[in-house]
């Protein structure tokens, strides 16, 4: 896991060139500007979803992790807690493939994220993304997936 701003992206280029093209795409668009859902930038090896909506209660969020894809969780504007954790300290409740999307049971640390900040999720990073700090916000997020 990897928590930054995006003043600082051009140190992860060398993560490869989906992880380039990725925050390329974050610097050269008007993100606020952008239709919600999926953009394509390289077919499923790399796609942006770009997300509006309200934070919620902890109470309401529940761990989860992609066997199949990186994630670059960027916050265009608002306030969200997510959560963390290595996957070794989950327990598999369910996975749906088709989704690439496991559902965990566990306990982890939280951290904020607010404008211009991202976080980098591999598939060994539970998180538990969407919750609110004191109260809950609107917040628009784009979630870039990376195929690992």
């Amino acid at each position: 896991m990897i928590a930054d701003h995006i003043a600082n992206a051009e140190r992860y280029a060398v993560l490869g060139p989906l992880f380039k093209q990725a925050f390329d795409f974050l610097r050269g668009q008007d993100l606020n500007a952008l239709a919600e859902g999926r953009h394509e930038l390289a077919g499923d090896a790399l796609f942006a979803l770009v997300q509006d909506y309200h934070t919620k209660p902890q109470s309401e969020g529940f761990w989860e992790a992609h066997r199949r894809y990186t994630d670059l969780q960027f916050i265009v504007h608002g306030m969200e807690r997510i959560g963390y954790a290595p996957l070794h300290r989950m327990k598999l409740a369910s996975h749906d493939d088709s989704r690439d999307l496991s559902v965990l049971q566990g306990d982890g640390d939280f951290l904020t994220l607010s404008d211009g900040c991202f976080l980098l999720l591999w598939p060994e990073d539970a998180h538990m993304p969407g919750l609110q700090t004191d109260q809950s916000t609107l917040v628009r997020k784009v979630v870039l997936k990376i195929a690992v």
